[in-house]
């Protein structure tokens, strides 16, 4: 019986060096390889003209390179675009790339739709399908990739697209270490964030893997009571949990903890609020992601205005916080998590 191919995008180095040395192949063959996938951006094993023809159609018959389809591409008057993929089993997912001056940074999914089920958010409205695997995951930033001239590489990548990361963690941590290597797109871990509602046991575990990546925990609310009115998992845990969480990270790392904060009209944004999130704030080592909310047609929030955001800002930073407010990009191509699958009629 014929083997079914395997996503060549979900092996690392040493898992594609035993399963090609089985086959009587050489060592060398596989820095060949993926030299043409990471670094010489090949989009089939055609592409691979320093490989004899034969092993060219050995390699096809083994794996699959790439095994989604770009349904759809939007791209905004700031240069943002984002991509639509549909997977062979007929699930799509979403990817975005936020370019701004020398940077380009991608943001990926982990999984198709969402567990969590914010409140305010597109992503969960029809809750979870699947999760990705660590191919899918790797291969939404080279479908990113694939789209930019050959001069301008991937500087920076974001897990904060559809799904949650901590919730998928070994195909999110697999698919972290391949993006990481020096085989494959040789970003450095310091440019690479991981954004969680906040699972703690899953952050102390992170904080284990000896991996320098940034870790953002989607805050949201500045007490445990907004907070689960707008995040049904937050049910789960306590703001306190995630504080002594983010510490631990913090001590194992060195890195410090962002808490992102989608300012939602008349709901988070009041200054007694930026009063209970500084307090939140100086209880561990962080900074505070202050993020203006992009709508979504079928949810009742709305974004806040310049003068109260600026008004929650100035709160935070006058009790000490290093606090900021994110540029909304790409919003006239509603670059919010899962409003393209929506749009599209996928769910």
């Amino acid at each position: 019986m014929k083997e079914t191919p395997r996503h060549l995008l979900d092996l690392d180095q040493f898992s594609l060096i035993e399963r090609l040395t089985e086959a009587g192949l050489e060592r060398f063959r596989v820095d060949q390889i993926l030299g043409w996938v990471y670094r010489r951006r090949a989009r089939s094993f055609d592409e691979m003209t320093n490989l004899s023809k034969t092993l060219r159609l050995q390699l096809a018959e083994r794996f699959d390179l790439y095994t989604s389809e770009i349904e759809r591409r939007q791209t905004s008057t700031d240069g943002t675009f984002k991509l639509l993929l549909r997977w062979p089993d007929g699930a799509t997912s979403e990817c975005v790339m936020i370019p701004q001056d020398t940077r380009r940074a991608v943001c990926v999914s982990t999984q198709v739709g969402c567990p969590v089920g914010c409140a305010f958010c597109a992503s969960g409205l029809d809750g979870l399908e699947r999760s990705l695997t660590s191919g899918e995951i790797v291969e939404q930033a080279m479908q990113t990739y694939l789209q930019l001239p050959e001069d301008q590489p991937l500087t920076h990548v974001v897990f904060m697209g559809i799904g949650e990361p901590l919730a998928n963690y070994d195909a999110t941590v697999s698919a972290v270490r391949t993006l990481n290597a020096d085989w494959g797109l040789n970003i450095g871990a310091r440019r690479i964030t991981i954004s969680t509602v906040g699972l703690p046991r899953q952050i102390r575990r992170l904080a284990e893997e000896g991996l320098q990546v940034g870790l953002a925990i989607s805050l949201h609310a500045p007490n445990d009571e907004l907070r689960r009115e707008i995040i049904p998992w937050a049910e789960r845990t306590s703001i306190d949990d995630l504080v002594e969480a983010g510490r631990h990270y913090f001590d194992r790392t060195g890195r410090e903890v962002t808490l992102e904060y989608v300012l939602l009209g008349e709901l988070n944004d009041r200054p007694a609020h930026a009063k209970q999130l500084a307090a939140v704030a100086r209880g561990m080592r962080c900074n505070v992601n202050l993020i203006r909310y992009n709508g979504v047609s079928d949810l009742p929030y709305r974004r806040p205005g310049s003068e109260a955001t600026h008004a929650f800002l100035e709160v935070l930073r006058k009790a000490g916080v290093n606090a900021h407010i994110r540029a909304s990009r790409g919003m006239d191509i509603e670059a919010a998590c899962g409003q393209l699958r929506r749009q599209r009629g996928d769910l």
